[in-house]
């Protein structure tokens, strides 16, 4: 059976419209047209624009298409379909999306933020299939979360369930979240940069030089850069890798005993240096975790890929 879907990506620089198909359980993107990020109205009007254009080149109606599923960047309400103020979407205040997507085209819409979607994504055609428990961590800039638990998508009473990134882990440490300590602060990218950019420094400061940091310029750090080096065999770069991991495992613990999922996938930086991280977050799980939960649950890298947005987005709409 192949199902019709249309997706629509919305972030902070790149918009997308995507047409794809479910055949029997596999999804395949068939068409997609990527713009930029512009104004309210001038955003909104291409998103309408090119959904129009879609469906008119591939024949798309209610009739033969299952739904729209709209992806984008929180807080939102996905009830009421309302896209609420996100920090990278400024004037984005209080933007009835579903609707407007819905009037213009007839098919039925959907809205969800980006980790839940991406949640779904992975765990209807990623890391995740097959399981009826599964949590999702995006693991890039930030930390994001997404649930799936007993076989559906679980947002909470108001879209804040599985805000992982934020929960507090030490009362000192590198900021993620707007919050010291926080497990976003130890994994994430910002956060390997933070705790890289305050090792160096403190090397610099006894006179010692960093082979990664040649010029001594803190904010060129990324967690890319630390990672090259860590795998190089440089000693400062894997202890830096070893904290975030050991924190991760400990985040990780919490939510092995609090929910019982089969898997965890994790994106991003855990797929690209999964030979860092791995060890150490294992070590952290094995201390912490419940051995029960612990001994069912598998910590998987994501499958999806760069393509992921794209199919949280379809996601979305086979979900109606």
């Amino acid at each position: 059976m192949i199902q019709q879907l249309l997706g629509i990506d919305i972030g902070g620089t790149k918009c997308a419209v995507i047409f794809g198909l479910d055949t029997d359980g596999d999804i395949s993107i068939a068409d997609k047209v990527r713009f930029d990020t512009t104004d309210v109205q001038g955003t909104i009007g291409r998103i309408i624009s090119e959904l129009k254009g879609m469906c008119a080149r591939h024949g798309l109606d209610a009739s033969n298409t299952r739904g729209i599923g709209i992806s984008c960047g929180g807080p939102l309400d996905s009830r009421k379909g309302i896209v609420m103020s996100p920090p990278n979407l400024p004037g984005w205040d209080n933007i009835p999306i579903v609707d407007m997507v819905r009037e213009a085209t007839g098919i039925p819409a959907v809205l969800q933020n980006d980790a839940n979607a991406c949640a779904l994504a992975e765990w209807k055609y990623g890391a995740g299939r097959g399981t009826r428990n599964m949590v999702f961590l995006t693991f890039g800039t930030g930390l994001g979360a997404g649930l799936v638990l007993d076989g559906r998508l679980y947002s909470g009473t108001n879209d804040n369930a599985g805000e992982l990134g934020h929960i507090r882990l030490s009362e000192f440490g590198p900021v993620g979240y707007g919050k010291a300590g926080s497990v976003e602060g130890f994994a994430s990218g910002g956060g390997i940069a933070q705790l890289a950019a305050s090792a160096v420094k403190e090397k610099l400061m006894m006179g010692e030089k960093v082979a990664w940091c040649p010029d001594g310029n803190l904010s060129a750090i990324s967690a890319r850069t630390v990672a090259e080096a860590a795998k190089a065999g440089d000693e400062l770069a894997k202890s830096i890798y070893r904290t975030s991991a050991t924190y991760l495992g400990k985040a990780l613990a919490m939510v092995i005993d609090m929910l019982n999922p089969e898997v965890i996938a994790i994106g991003s930086i855990f797929v690209r240096a999964e030979e860092l991280i791995r060890p150490f977050m294992q070590a952290a799980i094995d201390r912490d975790a419940l051995p029960g939960a612990a001994a069912v649950c598998k910590v998987k890298p994501a499958e999806l890929g760069e393509s992921i947005g794209d199919i949280a987005a379809l996601s979305l709409a086979a979900t109606l």
